[in-house]
């Protein structure tokens, strides 16, 4: 049995020709140049005395006995937790009734409970300010009628509010395919032994859909750990990212801090992913039937109705509130110290298409160019790993998805650090070509594209390739003429959730940006939120954005639809 994290269909089948190992070797020089070599240059720098070489410590030292470090890194891991608790809040009453309970418009729920995820935070972040601020529209309000107000976004406060609104769509989605796989029966043994309401679900139904609750909550503690522009635009600076972030950009390359805070970034994800795999090691999940009792669910009645839904409505509210303030605030003439704009224009969006066309435009390259070489790399592993059974094959998977366990503002540093030195014929230096750019975002996600990609290949049965060769068919044309069309939709999905979410991708660009008409949306976006003259515009520029990634996701569904009926069809 192949040690690999994934079945594989096929492998050792044939031997793998020099061609295939020459593609092998093509992919690990790709991800060695600009994964694996810009990691470890980081690391290496943090070790380093400053203005010399050797290995020393001294570096870490200086960082765990500065204040502002060790204010940085407890705020970091303080925030993070406090975002896992109140997404987590957020999460379960739409998770549980939803795929629980006999829930009129489950199905709308859950497609609004993801809708945060395709605003970047930083921009939510703006809206939010507007309206739980101290003088924003939810505080203004409780002011005039109680005489009070309540510091929703008061410093880490509020990257806490912020991040948890944002991230809480990772626990939704985990946690509600763990509760759709529990077995009704289950339920019903407990309450035929007198367990019912909250102490049924505490002790029964929690703890069977507890892999995909630590599946979410790490991504989202990872995601918020290693998050930059939000506490940035928050003016919130004493936290791990933006200290790196500012080292690098203020004191320069040669300042080891910068280095030192990227690996301690590193090993805090690292650490997270570990912990999750921890938490569940040695516990029994599985139930008699899979997902089959599940899909019985219980009526809602009475009371129990009631606050189901008020509960579910009171979080929607909320986290779709953003959304809502930053359309508003596009819209708006004058927004300040009112509970709502004093008039509206349409002038912002003229502004932005007038002056941020180059935003825009070289978005849709940089994230196309992203996702194209994502698919290109996913399929060619997926195919190696799947088909091939080459022992390079795993280790190339392997070396991909650790791409998740690295912070875009690390990866950004050790692109600075890795190529600065290095001159292009035109003279300029090549971590100022654009191009790095797009390799920092196909690098950053590489790891979605490649799940996709794999997926489908798994879906297809290794017969057929076999088939085709006895008829006479090359490897090359078989992948040519029956792997990739059967591929289509998976890496066509792929395609869009990588360019989807390389169109909003910031941490990385923010270092890597030397000219604004090499910048993207995102950045550009910041830019206009760092001036409260600039935030009509930006929110103009932010709604662009939710419509582009909006857009991209829905084109993603319905590919995976398709797919879906297409082989349902041909099965049948």
């Amino acid at each position: 049995m192949s040690g690999s994290a994934f079945p594989v269909q096929g492998a050792g089948r044939g031997i793998a020709s020099p061609g295939l190992a020459l593609l092998a070797l093509l992919i690990g020089l790709f991800l060695a140049a600009f994964l694996v070599i810009p990691v470890v240059t980081v690391i290496f720098v943090a070790f380093q005395p400053k203005g010399s070489t050797g290995f020393t410590l001294i570096n870490f030292v200086d960082f765990f006995s500065t204040d502002l470090f060790r204010r940085s890194f407890w705020n970091s891991a303080y925030v993070s937790l406090m975002s896992v608790v109140i997404a987590s809040l957020l999460a379960l009453p739409l998770a549980y009734y939803t795929t629980r309970f006999e829930f009129r418009g489950a199905a709308l729920v859950q497609t609004l409970g993801v809708i945060p995820l395709i605003m970047p935070p930083f921009a939510g972040a703006v809206a939010m300010q507007l309206l739980f601020g101290r003088n924003g529209t939810v505080n203004l309000l409780l002011d005039d009628w109680f005489g009070f107000k309540v510091p929703f976004m008061e410093g880490l406060n509020g990257v806490i509010f912020v991040e948890a609104v944002h991230y809480f769509p990772f626990i939704l989605v985990n946690l509600s395919t763990s509760l759709r796989n529990i077995d009704r029966a289950m339920e019903e043994a407990a309450q035929n032994l007198g367990c019912s309401g909250f102490r049924l679900f505490r002790r029964i139904v929690f703890p069977l859909a507890m892999p995909g609750y630590v599946a979410g909550a790490s991504l989202v503690f990872i995601k918020v750990f290693d998050d930059l522009a939000t506490p940035l635009l928050l003016n919130v600076k004493d936290m791990l990212a933006p200290q790196a972030y500012l080292r690098i950009t203020s004191v320069g390359l040669a300042d080891p801090m910068g280095y030192v805070i990227s690996v301690v970034l590193i090993v805090a994800s690292l650490l997270a992913m570990w912990l999750s795999t921890l938490a569940l090691r040695g516990k029994d999940y599985a139930t008699v039937q899979r997902g089959g009792g599940g899909t019985v669910k219980r009526p809602l009645r009475g009371i129990d109705r009631v606050l189901a839904y008020g509960a579910i409505t009171v979080v929607l509210v909320l986290v779709l509130a953003p959304h809502v303030g930053l359309f508003l605030l596009s819209i708006a003439t004058i927004w300040s110290f009112a509970p709502l704009p004093d008039g509206y224009t349409a002038a912002h969006y003229a502004r932005v298409l007038s002056e941020s066309g180059q935003y825009i435009t070289n978005t849709l390259i940089y994230a196309g160019l992203a996702g194209l070489i994502d698919v290109v790399i996913g399929s060619a592993i997926a195919y190696l790993v799947l088909r091939t059974g080459m022992p390079a094959g795993r280790w190339l998977d392997y070396v991909a998805t650790a791409a998740l366990a690295v912070p875009g503002v690390v990866l950004g540093i050790g692109f600075l650090r890795t190529y600065f030195g290095v001159t292009l014929p035109s003279g300029q230096s090549l971590a100022a070509f654009w191009g790095m750019i797009v390799l920092a975002l196909a690098i950053r996600r590489l790891p979605y594209a490649l799940r996709a990609c794999m997926a489908a290949m798994q879906q297809i049965s290794v017969s057929l390739e076999e088939a085709a060769q006895n008829l006479g068919a090359t490897r090359s044309r078989t992948v040519r003429r029956i792997v990739m069309p059967l591929m289509l939709s998976g890496v066509a999905a792929g395609f869009v959730t990588s360019f989807a979410t390389a169109a909003v991708e910031l941490s990385a660009t923010m270092m890597l940006v030397q000219t604004q008409s090499d910048a993207p949306l995102a950045y550009g976006l910041y830019v206009f939120m760092q001036s409260p003259a600039g935030r009509g515009a930006g929110a103009a520029l932010g709604v662009i954005a939710v419509v582009i990634v909006g857009l991209s996701t829905y084109v993603s569904n319905r590919l995976v639809e398709r797919d879906m009926a297409a082989r349902s069809e041909a099965k049948e």
